[in-house]
């Protein structure tokens, strides 16, 4: 899963990294190194799982 970037002609390293960032976010990547950051018992685990895909059901 790694992820890689070409410079593109004329590009600055700033610009590079502007879109290596973005990668990163839209791989989920930045996401999980901070949820990873700090243990998380496993109850607490299912419970995040269990409020998201309450999330993710419909009402009706």
């Amino acid at each position: 899963m790694a992820i890689r970037i070409k410079s593109r002609g004329g590009e600055s390293v700033e610009q590079m990294m502007r879109r290596f960032k973005k990668l990163c976010e839209k791989e989920g990547l930045t996401k999980d190194v901070k949820r990873k950051q700090f243990f998380e018992k496993p109850s607490e685990r299912r419970r995040r799982a269990a409020r998201k895909s309450t999330k993710r059901v419909p009402t009706v």
